[in-house]
């Protein structure tokens, strides 16, 4: 069996997640990382047992490093991610890819030119309990689907929009939306068929930040669907995000990691199993602290990549796929803004 090689861009929070993935898959190993803040990264490159380097051009002419993982802050993904291409390198980027459709594109064509693989992270996919939801929407349970909405009532305290990034324009692209929600627009973007338009407000309420703390936005899906996006950080002290969707023959609602309702006009066998399997509410981990959230689905999210590159198939959230969550966030950005209806398509 093949071991992959991993170099980590960034030696913050969400790198000490990476590298902790890196670690669970068996054909995995983390060789390096790079952070402008050189003793944070030997802080990780020791705790892990790699190597440490100041900068990602100095990092990427090891020749041992397979695959590049991107842990900076968001509106620094595309340097990188482009230097990772020409430098032969498969790259995995934290969410968002990237905080403009420009600069994202920049990154898929740099990997399609270099003929290497560029994904994106998307834990939530990952969850035990999308298996049975993504099947009753595939197999038509849900007959004709009339709703779909998404709820991320967080928490996050003014200390947390203090450190160099978190709620700036230049470097979050956004707040509540881009940042924390876009996990559950991915969602949205994973599970319905493509939103067509949106109408939404942006504001700025708990925290004396640049970007949104709070948004709301009314959502069509291509067939008819309609639905609701809700994000925010300024809801004490935090609340258990939601999915919900429903049609005419069934509604499930999601919160966290489980399954609170499933219920459908054919009853079938296998839903009282699925029942007992996910009501116990699991998760939380975000809600108020994002330290708090496991890195487990992160290890998915590595290990599905890994599989994609050993057999040689289109990975699920490639770089055009993790794109999608973005367009929909900017979106609702300029609908704010504007004031008006956004068409996407």
């Amino acid at each position: 069996m093949r071991t992959w090689n991993f170099g980590i861009v960034g030696a913050g929070l969400i790198a000490d997640f990476h590298a902790r993935a890196i670690g669970d898959i068996q054909n995995a190993k983390f060789v390096a990382c790079c952070d402008t803040n050189v003793p944070r990264a030997e802080a990780l490159a020791q705790k892990y047992g790699g190597r440490a380097y100041a900068s990602y051009d100095e990092m990427l002419k090891c020749k041992d490093i397979d695959i590049v993982t991107i842990a900076t802050p968001s509106g620094l993904h595309m340097g990188p991610t482009v230097a990772a291409a020409k430098a032969g390198k498969h790259v995995i980027c934290e969410k968002p890819v990237e905080i403009t459709l420009e600069r994202i594109d920049a990154m898929i064509q740099a990997h399609e030119k270099a003929g290497t693989r560029l994904g994106g992270i998307f834990p939530y996919r990952f969850n035990d309990m999308m298996v049975p939801l993504r099947d009753a929407i595939e197999s038509g349970r849900f007959g004709t689907i009339t709703c779909a909405s998404v709820y991320v009532p967080w928490w996050r305290t003014d200390a947390y929009y203090t450190d160099s990034w978190h709620g700036t324009v230049k470097l979050d692209g956004g707040g509540a939306l881009m940042n924390q929600s876009i996990h559950m627009v991915d969602m949205l973007c994973d599970l319905m068929p493509p939103i067509e338009s949106v109408q939404a407000y942006t504001a700025t309420l708990g925290h004396k930040i640049e970007t949104e703390d709070t948004a709301v936005a009314a959502v069509r899906y291509a067939g008819g669907a309609l639905g609701l996006i809700y994000g925010t950080t300024a809801s004490y002290p935090g609340q258990f995000r939601r999915f919900e969707i429903t049609g005419t023959q069934g509604t499930v609602i999601n919160i966290e990691n489980s399954i609170t309702i499933w219920q459908f006009a054919d009853e079938r066998p296998e839903d009282a199993e699925i029942r007992r399997r996910f009501m116990k509410i699991e998760g939380g981990g975000g809600v108020a602290d994002p330290a708090a959230i496991t890195h487990e689905n992160h290890t998915r999210n590595f290990n599905a990549f890994l599989e994609s590159l050993e057999k040689g198939t289109d990975f699920w959230i490639s770089g055009p796929e993790a794109r999608k969550a973005v367009e929909v966030i900017l979106a609702i950005y300029r609908s704010a803004k504007e004031g008006k209806l956004i068409r996407l398509r």
